[in-house]
């Protein structure tokens, strides 16, 4: 699968995974400036313009240098829906889901094709998801089989740990 996800066939467009840098910075700072984003994302502080963007995104491609796997841009035909996907965390593999608020509805779809791919990753014996405890609705992570591990403090703040094995 390379470093994406295929588009999949078909005349409507569909959901693949691409780079972040096939998404205009300007792009990704207006998803990141949308206030109901900050609503559950703890980390997430200052304002985001077109160079906090393309700093982002350079921090990104840095993981995919460095492990062979990151974050995508979540895309169906040429619209940006959000972004996420594998990050190294020590010797885990955290997954994250930024989705546009116009697009919370998509994110099992998304969740379930990027599992999928780790399923098929040797790399990837399980994956872990970091969730603010101001997120209510844990039962689609729980149908998946994520289990709750316990609390743990990134960066000053408190998350829910959650481990969904993949092997």
């Amino acid at each position: 699968m390379g470093d994406g996800i295929a588009r999949d066939a078909g005349e409507t467009p569909q959901l693949y995974f691409g780079r972040l840098t096939e998404v205009p910075p300007q792009e990704i700072a207006r998803h990141m400036s949308d206030p109901r984003m900050a609503e559950h994302m703890p980390l997430l502080a200052g304002a985001w313009d077109e160079e906090a963007a393309k700093d982002f995104v350079a921090a990104k491609e840095a993981c995919w240098q460095r492990d062979g796997l990151g974050h995508w841009a979540f895309l169906r035909g040429e619209d940006y829906l959000g972004w996420g996907g594998f990050q190294k965390e020590g010797a885990e593999w955290d997954f994250g889901l930024v989705l546009r608020p116009d697009c919370f509805g998509l994110g099992p779809a998304i969740a379930r094709k990027a599992l999928a791919f780790a399923c098929q990753d040797p790399r990837i014996p399980f994956v872990t998801f970091l969730l603010p405890p101001t997120r209510r609705h844990l039962r689609p992570l729980m149908r998946l089989g994520a289990v709750l591990t316990g609390e743990v403090q990134y960066e000053g703040r408190r998350f829910l740990k959650f481990r969904l094995e993949t092997g």
